[in-house]
């Protein structure tokens, strides 16, 4: 079976800053028949769960990669903790021979096409999270999950 690198959220996994998971007949759909990699970059480098929820400042995860940075609401930076994971996900896709990943839409990790825009207002800004600025450097395909 192909293997496909899955935002561990999404296949269940209760890792999001919230402490939740977020499985869905969507996302099952999409990762079909392939064999899926659960991972949460976020837990991976040592964040907690629950956590303070993040977002990026002062652009995307591309921009993360070289200069721009992740604050949580409280104003700790934790963009040494978000490129470390995005670092470790990227191993784990290599590991598994991964060469597209289906990762959690909007977030500062996973977000892929939009993120949230750094304010803590909800709002939303074109562009990818670490994570998934990371994979798509590196010839990894990043798609979105499906909402549903």
């Amino acid at each position: 079976m192909e293997p496909v690198l899955v935002s561990a959220c999404l296949h269940g996994v209760p890792c999001r800053f919230d402490g939740r998971g977020k499985a869905s007949a969507a996302v099952a759909e999409a990762v079909g028949d392939r064999r899926p990699v659960a991972f949460c970059p976020e837990v991976a480098a040592g964040l907690p769960t629950p956590r303070r929820p993040a977002e990026i400042v002062g652009g995307d995860g591309h921009d993360v990669l070289d200069r721009a940075r992740v604050v949580d609401d409280t104003g700790h930076d934790v963009t040494e903790e978000f490129v470390d994971g995005a670092r470790r996900a990227l191993d784990a896709a290599r590991r598994a021979g991964c060469t597209e990943a289906l990762l959690m839409p909007r977030s500062p990790s996973c977000g892929r096409g939009t993120v949230y825009d750094g304010t803590f207002t909800g709002e939303l800004r074109e562009g990818d999270g670490v994570t998934a600025a990371l994979l798509e450097r590196h010839g990894i395909t990043v798609r979105p999950a499906p909402r549903g």
